[in-house]
């Protein structure tokens, strides 16, 4: 008993994930206040989680994989070249690259360390936290494969327009100095995607093995929080949230709910995992289609741990182009698809 208690000390306090704590709170209230609808609760909750099963599996390998092989490095490939060339590849390679909001950070303050040019590092960090291969599967399983296609172009092309929107500020004098002046800190996640050739055949080398199983984990524990908290909240919204007040908010054609819906989803995203099923949960109850894209779009822009970074990093003036492209784009991207999905 004495060695296990010793062993408990070493161990010291646990920090409690706030994902689980949040998704923990949401199910005690339900069993205190309304005890008969913490079984439709958790129900639906299961059975949304099995449904997703299959995507969050071959997220998990596919982002394991890319870090065991060094592929992330491959990103920086995009800003070499001229600057109308790099503004487009940045866009396109940020709509794929597998960074999360927190890991693209360092990756940016690198490029602007190296002197890449402010108009493709923005293309690029508007791009990025829209949509990835993991974040693509769970938006396809959530909402369909023409609502994830139809955002993965559109980070694109949100990507385009921030990225020569800035090569134009640039060329009229402006933002000629975007960092701080301070050192650059890294985000925590211990990324480092400007070294290192891929090495595709990861499994013959014991420390990327290492590397893909300790990625693998921590990516299924991820995916697993947030999207348990989201198809909880989905849930309790529905049970709760009459679809009149919806339909009333967000609702109806028109510039106004997709403007709304844009203002509304920057301050409460979640991240691009927990978003899709919350956004499912809305479009039941009368969300429109263009409504829903600029909410994910705005969020996926102004996510916490992205939005802390960037103004730590950049100068006000850098971090309002940021915002400001980002919600314009995010209004923008609503009304295409508004009209893409008729």
């Amino acid at each position: 008993m004495t060695a296990l208690v010793q062993s408990l000390a070493r161990l010291g306090p646990r920090r409690i994930d706030g994902a689980w704590l949040a998704a923990g709170l949401l199910v005690a209230a339900v069993a205190l206040l309304d005890r008969a609808q913490l079984a439709p609760t958790l129900r639906f909750a299961l059975d949304a989680l099995v449904s997703t099963a299959p995507y969050i599996a071959f997220a998990v390998l596919l982002l394991a994989s890319l870090r065991a092989s060094g592929a992330d490095g491959l990103v920086a490939e995009a800003f070499k070249g001229r600057e109308v060339r790099m503004v487009a590849v940045a866009a396109l390679v940020g709509g794929l690259a597998p960074f999360c909001s927190c890991e693209v950070i360092p990756f940016i303050a690198g490029l602007l360390a190296m002197g890449a040019p402010l108009s493709a590092v923005m293309a690029f960090w508007l791009a990025s936290p829209l949509i990835d291969p993991a974040s693509l599967l769970i938006t396809a399983g959530a909402l369909g494969w023409t609502f994830a296609l139809a955002k993965a172009g559109l980070a694109v092309a949100l990507g385009l327009f921030g990225g020569y929107a800035m090569m134009a500020a640039l060329r009229a004098g402006g933002f000629s100095e975007p960092l701080r002046p301070q050192p650059r800190r890294g985000c925590g996640c211990g990324a480092s995607p400007l070294t290192g050739r891929p090495v595709w055949r990861f499994w013959r080398e014991p420390v990327r093995r290492g590397t893909f199983a300790a990625e693998a984990l921590a990516n299924a524990h991820f995916l697993l929080k947030w999207l348990a908290l989201a198809y909880l909240i989905e849930a309790l919204m529905i049970a709760y949230v009459p679809a009149e007040t919806i339909a009333g908010l967000v609702g109806g054609a028109g510039l106004w709910p997709v403007v709304l819906s844009a203002l509304v989803g920057a301050p409460a995203y979640l991240n691009a995992y927990a978003a899709p099923p919350l956004v499912s949960g809305l479009m039941a109850q009368g969300m429109t289609a263009g409504a829903a894209m600029a909410f994910m779009v705005a969020g996926a822009v102004s996510s916490i741990p992205a939005m802390t970074a960037v103004f730590a990093l950049v100068r006000p003036g850098v971090f309002a182009a940021y915002v400001g492209l980002g919600l314009v784009g995010a209004v923008l991207s609503g009304l295409a698809y508004g009209l893409i999905a008729g």
